[in-house]
């Protein structure tokens, strides 16, 4: 062990978020380089995300070919709502599967016979091994109506004890040349609805049974944008007739009488998007935005918010930290921002990883986001079909005191995205570009690949860049959820080939408290042995070698273990000579 009595301490939280856009010595130390998988903790620090995994393990079925990815996800009564293709489908909100109990079925009796359909549908659809069957109906252990071989698959024979899970049911077809949907959850008569638009088709309310009623009216079909504003049903982005506005009747989605309160606005630029914030409806175009306030045709008005400003894509919009969070042509902006600054040059909230926003506005085919609210964290994906999950990139937004704070997210690659909070669970959702679709904050992996998350500091020159720092101990402060697998690497003089490159340096997790429930007590085999009674936020001690002018710390998780925080650390040097 060293002597570390002449040691300089020199001892950093983990605050700040990455940032891209100034040089590694103006940089606060705290601030991050690199900040992969990596999310800024409102709690403090940067935790490495949660994975994903796949909502039920059926592949929603395809209308032609298996390329159509998911063109929408969306959660709604009990139910998660899906499109692809030509179809729109729905299954469960929790996966259901029941055992084989007699094959007699099999050979075409028109009944499966299973140890228990509760849960399940009155009808709907199954799925056993590759197989997909339809039912009509249910007894507490028999599905009846079956129907063999549906959605282009083969029949093939099936055992005792196979399992018979809750599949995709299809809903409405027929939906020609859709495009990405827009939805609006809403409730005019007591009755729990849902209605869809997808730039091609008629509006298609879907009731709590999911049976579907299109929107009679002509002007709206086509639509690729729809909201609810003041008892109203809006829809916009009509191909034909983009700059405008139409307006159902109050409470009647299919209504569109003028006397009876339906009407139509006209703004002068392409409408992009909707969305309701503070009483006002805010109507997003591609170079200005507009709000509509009022309650009825009779005293609806329109004022500008700004008309230097646009929106790039509908899908960035979203409420978020008392906010509206939108992407604007140089980043993501928020509207009380907008509002107060007027037709002024704005400046956008993300200048500090402006440069992966410049790369992926220009490039990117697809943008989704989702609200994590109890994290007050916003997320924004770049996807494009083709692209390998490796190179899919995100970024984190967290609210955090008085500022934004952001990291990098790759391997998440959306094609459609969902947020919902049912009874207090935060349901975050995303369909894929292959037909499955995922529930993100779950588990500790993408969908069985492993989370590969990095974090690397500034280059530290503890205020003064002419004078060597020998490396002696780094001391790091985490808060675990359980064993941590991770390396840390010690990197001097801006990474120079000349300067030393000590080996990892395998973090010691011997100390993370043990967490009831979900670690094992006192087993010799453990990777990491937990302590009883250890602290909740343990200090791992690490001696290092090496020296330079200035040090950056490095840390790579590619490992498939719960969560951690990285709260802080320590370094401890002696100060050399100066150059």
């Amino acid at each position: 062990m060293p002597d570390l009595s002449q040691a300089q301490p020199a001892a950093f939280n983990c605050e700040g978020g990455l940032v891209l856009n100034r040089s590694t010595f103006l940089m606060q130390p705290g601030e991050a380089l690199e900040l992969e998988n990596f999310e800024p903790d409102i709690e403090g620090g940067y935790r490495r995300i949660n994975g994903f995994r796949k909502f039920v393990n059926h592949i929603v079925p395809q209308t032609s070919d298996s390329s159509e990815n998911i063109l929408m996800v969306a959660s709604f009564a009990n139910k998660v709502v899906a499109a692809r293709g030509e179809k729109i489908f729905s299954c469960g909100s929790t996966e259901l599967a029941s055992k084989i109990l007699s094959t007699t079925a099999m050979t075409g009796s028109g009944t499966i016979t299973v140890d228990s359909t509760t849960g399940f549908s009155s009808s709907g659809t199954l799925q056993i091994n590759s197989e997909i069957f339809t039912y009509t109906g249910i007894t507490s252990t028999t599905f009846t109506g079956v129907t063999r071989a549906t959605s282009t698959t083969t029949a093939a024979a099936h055992a005792l004890d196979d399992v018979v899970s809750e599949s995709w049911t299809e809903r409405d077809s027929g939906r020609t040349s859709a495009t990405k949907y827009d939805f609006e959850r809403y409730n005019f008569d007591g009755n729990e609805k849902i209605i869809v638009v997808d730039g091609a088709n008629a509006p298609t309310i879907f009731n709590s049974s999911m049976t579907a009623t299109d929107v009679s009216e002509s002007s709206v079909s086509g639509s690729t944008i729809v909201t609810v504003f003041k008892s109203h049903m809006f829809y916009a982005g009509k191909s034909t007739t983009p700059q405008t506005l139409v307006f159902s009747e109050p409470f009647d989605e299919d209504g569109f009488t003028a006397n009876d309160g339906a009407g139509t606005i006209k703004v002068d630029d392409n409408i992009v998007g909707l969305k309701v914030f503070r009483d006002a409806l805010f109507i997003f175009c591609e170079n200005r935005i507009f709000k509509l306030t009022g309650s009825s045709l009779s005293d609806f008005a329109i004022q500008p918010v700004t008309r230097d400003i646009g929106c790039v894509n509908r899908d960035t919009i979203q409420e978020f930290a008392g906010d509206l969070l939108f992407l604007g042509p140089d980043g993501l902006r928020t509207v009380a921002a907008t509002a107060r600054i007027g037709d002024t040059a704005l400046g956008a909230i993300t200048q500090n990883v402006q440069s992966i926003f410049d790369t992926n506005i220009r490039d990117s085919t697809v943008f989704d986001s989702v609200v994590i609210p109890d994290k007050t964290q916003y997320r924004i994906f770049f996807s494009k079909s083709g692209q390998g999950d490796n190179l899919t990139r995100g970024i984190v937004c967290v609210r955090r005191a008085d500022k934004f704070e952001f990291s990098e997210i790759r391997g998440i690659k959306p094609s459609a995205t969902d947020t919902l909070v049912v009874d207090g669970d935060v349901l975050v959702l995303h369909g894929d570009f292959s037909g499955f679709i995922h529930r993100q904050e779950e588990g500790n992996t993408f969908d069985g690949t492993a989370i590969l998350a990095r974090y690397r500091s500034p280059d530290l020159s503890f205020g003064d860049t002419g004078v060597r720092k020998h490396m002696q101990r780094v001391i790091l402060n985490f808060k675990p959820e359980s064993a941590i697998d991770a390396d840390l690497f010690v990197r001097y003089d801006n990474e120079s080939s000349d300067s030393a490159r000590p080996a990892a340096y395998a973090l010691d997790s011997s100390q993370v408290a043990a967490q009831f429930g979900s670690a094992t007590f006192s087993t010799s085999s453990s990777a990491a042995q937990f302590v009883f009674g250890g602290p909740s936020q343990p200090l791992v001690r690490q001696s290092v070698e090496g020296s330079g002018f200035s040090v950056a710390l490095r840390i790579k998780d590619g490992g498939e273990t719960a969560p951690y925080s990285l709260k802080g650390f320590q370094l401890e040097y002696l100060v050399g000579a100066r150059r």
